[in-house]
Order: C-alpha cells, then structure tokens, then sequence
C-alpha cells in the first residue's frame, strides 16, 4: 500500500490540534515523527504553550523580559548586559525566536561600553562590601587601642627630632580628614587641652585659600579666625598637579603648644611598641 507524505498544511493542522489538546513540543514531535526542529517552530508559529507546561519559576520575569529584548532584535551579548544573566539561559529563552540582524559597528561599541560600565559597577560594589566588612571588623575602639593607634600614627606622619636638627616639638600634618580626627581625638585622650592645639592650612596658592580654611575649621571645631596664618606653596605652572578641584582643600597643620615633653613621652610609647613587638617575634 502507498502512503503519501503529508503536506506542511495537513502536519500544521494536526500540530495546532495537538497543541491545543495541551501537548507539550516534545510529545507532538513523536506523535508526529519530525526531527527537526525548524519545522516544528514553523508548525506551531502563532500556538501558545499549554499553561502546564510553564511551570513557575524565579526566572519567570527574566525569560518574558529577555523575549521582548529578543523581539526588538537584541542579540545574546545585549541580553545578558542588560539582565545580567548567563548566555545558555538566555538561549533557552528565546531559541525559537528569529535571528535578529547583524549590528552595526556602532552598536557593538555602545554594547561593549554598557558591558564596560556594568563591570565597573559590579567592582566598585564588591569593593564597598569589603570595606565595610572591614569596617565592622574593627568595631568599638579602647582607650588602649586609641592610644596604640596614635603612637603609631605619630611617630609615621608626625615631626621628629633629628641629630643635626634637635627640636621637640609635637607637629602633626596631613590632607586626610580622618588622619587628623583621629589625631586631635588621641590629643584629648592624652589631656592636651585644646587651647594647647594650634592650626595652620598649609595649601597651593591656586587653590580656593578661604574655602579650605573654612573646611578644616568645620572639621575641627575651631573658628577660622583662630587658625595661624595659612603657608602657601608657591605654583609651579610646569607641575602637572593632581590635587585639584573641588575635593582639594590642602594640609592641616596641627601643632601642640609648649610640647617638648610630650614628644619625649611619644618617642618613648614608640620604642616600647618596638620593644613589646619584638618581644612576640
């Protein structure tokens, strides 16, 4: 007996059938015995899926918004910038959409930029977490520890006596608005009265003078007008600076008045810490 193959209309018609009866892709291409894919798409072009076989999902909103990219001819590598999920899923999702054309060199490039800038962002938050993870490691400082701590600070950022320059004096100075909170903070615990602290802006001539006066006044708690009179660096127009701009308020000076005997003391605390560590070698 001769059996003749089935026009694409009659397979379409029995595929719909099949279908809307609730049969799954798999289970109408082996009632019907295709192999190929293609034309299976092409068999149920238009069909939704039956509502069992969507089973719920986390991914649910990913897959329909990664369809509607996929519709507006985004290709894989646009997808997953903008979802920022894997390539496989993503053809998973989308494998019986069309092709969407090539892309324009201009396209790619604003592709790669927005990859770009999604990396970046993704760095910058794993930095942040592990700042702030360290942060917490710290926690709630001793007096000890607050002591330690500007011993150590001192004796690297502050002025020391030299042999052919013997002055004990206690000057500390630094950009850092945490280096110097942290210093003045170890100056009360040390019983420094604050009428003892003197300070003095140290900063580039070009830069904005009474704006970082004010700056490091707010910082510290003392009126400008109580400051010594500002030190300007001379501009040298051939230095390329970096320290500029808005963020660029210069050096603060903090300096303890009638302190000789507390630099001795300083440069004692240090060499015990040199001392105690050694001790633990």
């Amino acid at each position: 007996m001769h059996h003749t193959r089935p026009d694409f209309e009659s397979l379409r018609d029995q595929a719909v059938t099949l279908r809307r009866a609730g049969l799954s892709r798999r289970q109408i291409r082996d009632r019907l015995h295709l192999h190929n894919n293609d034309i299976l798409n092409r068999l149920l072009e238009g069909e939704p899926a039956p509502d069992w076989t969507r089973r719920p999902n986390a991914k649910d909103d990913l897959r329909a918004r990664a369809r509607e990219l996929r519709g507006r001819g985004m290709t894989y590598d646009a997808i997953q910038v903008e979802l920022g999920v894997s390539k496989s899923s993503i053809s998973l999702w989308v494998r019986d959409m069309p092709r969407p054309p090539r892309r324009t060199r201009e396209q790619a490039s604003a592709i790669a930029r927005r990859g770009w800038e999604a990396t970046l962002r993704r760095r910058d938050e794993e930095r942040q977490r592990t700042k702030r993870g360290a942060a917490d490691e710290v926690g709630a400082m001793s007096d000890r520890d607050l002591f330690i701590t500007g011993v150590a600070l001192y004796w690297s950022e502050g002025s020391k006596s030299k042999l052919h320059n013997p002055q004990e004096r206690v000057t500390f100075i630094n950009s850092d608005p945490g280096m110097i909170q942290v210093f003045i903070a170890w100056l009360s615990l040390l019983g420094v009265a604050p009428e003892r602290m003197q300070f003095r802006v140290q900063i580039h001539e070009s830069a904005d003078v009474g704006a970082a006066e004010r700056y490091w006044a707010d910082l510290v708690g003392v009126d400008v007008a109580a400051f010594a009179r500002t030190t300007l660096k001379k501009h040298n127009p051939k230095t390329v600076r970096k320290n500029v701009g808005e963020g660029y308020h210069g050096c603060l000076v903090v300096r303890v008045l009638q302190g000789a005997d507390l630099y001795r003391r300083i440069e004692g605390w240090w060499y015990g810490i040199v001392l105690g560590a050694r001790s633990t070698a």
